[in-house]
């Protein structure tokens, strides 16, 4: 049977960082890639019997990578500390990992639990990211420095699970609104080079609002669908108006006193 290391994202995860490990104790190699947490996440994972490195933060592209070189196991299969694997998850992840014919690279399915309920629109579910399951050697992850992509390195088409993982993305809504600062400001990065006005960053926002809401049946979802498009909304028009930001520099400083 071949062997599989999982590999979990974290910093200042100590809250959430311990269901994620427990969920995935029957992996043969559990990797924490941490960035020097301050709150004892790194010390609990290696308490739980995960090994863990320390990588300085550049992104989440990067991040990734130096998780995928740090994995021994033919297989690697990718969690952030806010994911955890189910039972029927892991018992698929063995399967697929046992036939000869697999595909190299799987999408995940992701099922969310925001504000009491599960999410079943909003766009999130299945709510996939980049392949999570996959063979070492076979995929890597460009540098953006949020919402990385993934570069498959594979002729075979990438397969999906059928069974999802469960992700909690927001304890409360002091996380939504941090999770939305930080985003903008790694997104902004991407875009500086864009023209941008801030009509346009309110008209990308709204778009992502009608979009969520509207388009993916946010509304289905009651009041955490309304969060989730007006936490689109928030996190889009302070993207653009951060990278407005950036390219306007310096004239957007106060002035000196005569």
């Amino acid at each position: 049977m071949p062997q599989i290391s999982v590999y979990i994202i974290a910093y200042n995860e100590a809250e959430k960082v311990r269901a994620t490990i427990e969920s995935v104790q029957w992996a043969d190699e559990i990797i924490v890639v941490d960035s020097w947490s301050t709150d004892g996440t790194a010390d609990l994972a290696v308490e739980l019997g995960a090994r863990v490195i320390q990588v300085k933060f550049n992104g989440f592209g990067d991040l990734r990578n130096h998780a995928i070189a740090a994995c021994t196991h033919p297989w690697i299969f990718s969690l952030d500390a806010d994911e955890r694997c189910t039972t029927e998850a892991a018992e698929e992840i063995k399967r697929i990992t046992e036939s000869p014919d697999s595909a190299d690279a799987f999408w995940t399915p992701r099922r969310n639990y925001f504000m009491g309920r599960w999410i079943k629109h909003s766009g999130w579910y299945p709510n996939y990211r980049q392949p999570q399951l996959f063979r070492k050697g076979c995929m890597t992850y460009d540098l953006k420095p949020v919402h990385e992509g993934y570069i498959l390195q594979s002729s075979k088409p990438v397969g999906h699970m059928t069974h999802a993982i469960w992700q909690f993305p927001f304890k409360n809504m002091a996380e939504v609104m941090h999770k939305a600062n930080r985003y903008s400001t790694l997104g902004a990065e991407k875009i500086q080079h864009k023209k941008i006005t801030m009509l346009s960053a309110l008209g990308h926002a709204l778009w992502s609002f009608v979009k969520h809401y509207v388009f993916k049946l946010g509304f289905l979802d009651g009041w955490a669908g309304f969060v989730i498009a007006l936490g689109n909304f928030e996190g889009t028009f302070y993207r653009y108006a951060k990278a407005l930001e950036i390219q306007k520099g310096t004239q957007w400083q106060p002035p000196k006193l005569p």
